[in-house]
C-alpha cells in the first residue's frame, strides 16, 4: 500500500485506534492518540520516529477513549497544541464522562486540554499536504474525516473500515437519524476520489469499493433488523472492557453486565435477557466469534494489549 513518505500509520490493531503521524516543513502531526492502556507503547514509537524533531500538532478524528485515551500524556511529554472536532469541544470541556462513553461503559481517559476547533468544510494543513475536514455523523454524531485531494488519502476514523464501521451507539440512545446519517457519511466517502483509506482501526487498504459495498450491506443488515445492532454493540463493549481489564471472571458476569450502565441499557432497552442468561449469551457468541478466549473460568482478550 503506497503511501506518500510524510505519512506514518502506527497499526494498532482492533482494541487501540491506529496513530497516523504527518511530517512536513511546518512540523510534525499525530492524528488521534490511541487507549490509555497504549500510552506507554504510544510515547515510544512517537519518540522512535521523531527522534530530536518536536511534535507540534495533535488532532482528533472523534473523542471516544480509544482515539483520545494518549491525549493529556502526549500534551504533558511533547507540550502539543491539540484540536478537535468542534462539536467535540463542549463535551471534553466539561469531562461528559457518560457522553464520552467513559464511566458509561466502563472506559477510561484522563482529562486534556483543547487549544481550538475545526469544523466540517474546514482544511487542516498536516504533512505539506492540505487535508479537507468532512463530516462523518453516525459512529459518533460530531465525529469528522480528513481528506487529502491532493494524495488521494481518507483517513475515515471509524466511519470507514476494510470490512465495516464503529459501532453506530446514537442509534441505540435516542437519535432516530443515525442510519440515515451513517449512510450519508458512506456516500460522502463514496463521492470522493481515493487511492488508500487509513482507517481508525486495522490496515490502510485501497479497495476502497469493496469496502464500501460491505459497509452498505452491514449498514442495511441494522435497518433490517432493529436487534441486531444492540447485540452487536452488547459484544464489542466487553471486548474493550477486557483490554483495560486484561481477563474478565465468568462467574461475576451476571453482576457486570448489571453493574455497568451501557451493558444494563442495552439489555433492559432491547434485548431482555436475565443476567445470567445475557452473560452466557455473550461468553458463547465472544468465543464462538473468536473474539476472545476462555481460560481458567475467565475470558481473556486473544489480541495483546
Amino acid at each position: 500500500m503506497n503511501l506518500p513518505k510524510q505519512i506514518t500509520v502506527f497499526e494498532r490493531g482492533w482494541l487501540s485506534s491506529n496513530n497516523i503521524l504527518l511530517r512536513g516543513a511546518n512540523g510534525a502531526t499525530l492524528v488521534d492518540s490511541g487507549y490509555l492502556a497504549h500510552v506507554p507503547q504510544t510515547l515510544a514509537l512517537l519518540a522512535h520516529a521523531l527522534g530530536d524533531e518536536p511534535l507540534a500538532w495533535l488532532v482528533n478524528t472523534h473523542c471516544h477513549s480509544d482515539h483520545m485515551g494518549g491525549n493529556a500524556a502526549i500534551q504533558a511529554r511533547y507540550g502539543v497544541r491539540t484540536s478537535l472536532p468542534v462539536g467535540e469541544a463542549p463535551i471534553i470541556e466539561r469531562w461528559d464522562e457518560e457522553a464520552l462513553l467513559l464511566s458509561y461503559a466502563d472506559q477510561r481517559a484522563e482529562r486534556f486540554r483543547v487549544d481550538d476547533t475545526f469544523a466540517p468544510g474546514d482544511t487542516l494543513a498536516m504533512g505539506d499536504l492540505d487535508w479537507r475536514v468532512i463530516a462523518a455523523p453516525g459512529h459518533d454524531t460530531h465525529a469528522t474525516m480528513l481528506y487529502s485531494p491532493e494524495a488521494r488519502v481518507l483517513i475515515s476514523g471509524d466511519a470507514l473500515w476494510e470490512n465495516g464501521f464503529g459501532v453506530l451507539f446514537p442509534q441505540m440512545f435516542g437519535r432516530p437519524t443515525c442510519f440515515m446519517e451513517t449512510r450519508s457519511t458512506l456516500d460522502a466517502i463514496a463521492a470522493l476520489e481515493v487511492d488508500v483509506v487509513i482507517p481508525g482501526h486495522g490496515a490502510p487498504f485501497g479497495e476502497v469499493e469493496a469496502a464500501l459495498e460491505r459497509a452498505y450491506s452491514r449498514l442495511a443488515g441494522f435497518e433490517e433488523d432493529p436487534a441486531r445492532l444492540p447485540r452487536h454493540a452488547a459484544k464489542v463493549m466487553v471486548t474493550f472492557s477486557l483490554l483495560e481489564h486484561r481477563r474478565l471472571v465468568v462467574a461475576d458476569l451476571p453482576d457486570y453486565v448489571q453493574r455497568i450502565p451501557i451493558l444494563r441499557d442495552i439489555n433492559n432497552r432491547y434485548l431482555a435477557m436475565t443476567p445470567e442468561h445475557y452473560a452466557e449469551w455473550l461468553v458463547h457468541e465472544l468465543t464462538r466469534a473468536r473474539a476472545v478466549r476462555y481460560e481458567d473460568g475467565c475470558l481473556v482478550p486473544l489480541v495483546a494489549a
